[in-house]
């Protein structure tokens, strides 16, 4: 893995790597600060097909669809997106087995201040759980390529959904000591 990293300058190039590593080529969004990086890179890369969606729920169905297609995709969002999708997952993805992945940069955590963000950043693993969703949280950048992999592979050969949850330890600018 440290090879991996010494690859990787940053955690959202180890995501691409791995997308790229599984022919995962649609990434719909709903923007975040935190995916800004990762958004610019993809948008970038003419590999990727990469576009805004209105709403969480939509990014899910769009992507689903794509999957019953042959294309594979994921989602980016936000943790206070994420709030928005028990429904979907639970009546779409789940039921119909469709291995939807999602990327969820996690706030309300780790000194975030906003109330809002930390009561959904509560609920969301639980959430994930009782879908019975796969999820791995990413908090190294020596372990991102890794996981984003080793999740992707599994999301398609189980045929089930499954999240990337990107912690803010992975993730956070942090000041120089």
């Amino acid at each position: 893995m440290a090879r991996a990293a010494k690859a990787d300058a940053s955690w959202y190039e180890a995501v691409i790597r791995a997308l790229k590593d599984n022919d995962v080529k649609l990434i719909v969004y709903v923007p975040d600060n935190v995916l800004k990086p990762l958004i610019s890179a993809v948008h970038a890369d003419d590999y990727f097909t990469a576009f805004t969606a209105a709403r969480e729920e939509e990014a899910i169905g769009i992507v689903c669809g794509a999957a019953m297609a042959g294309l594979r995709g994921i989602v980016l969002m936000q943790t206070s997106g994420f709030a928005t999708l028990a429904n979907v997952l639970a009546s779409l993805a789940v039921a119909a087995q469709i291995p939807v992945l999602l990327m969820i940069s996690e706030r309300g955590t780790l000194g975030d201040f906003q109330i809002a963000q930390a009561i959904v950043c509560r609920t969301m693993r639980p959430v994930l759980e009782s879908l019975g969703m796969e999820h791995h949280t990413m908090t190294r950048l020596d372990e991102a390529h890794f996981i984003v992999d080793r999740t992707i592979k599994q999301a398609y050969k189980t045929q089930a959904p499954a999240a990337l949850i990107l912690s803010p330890l992975l993730t956070a600018k942090r000041a120089s000591p």
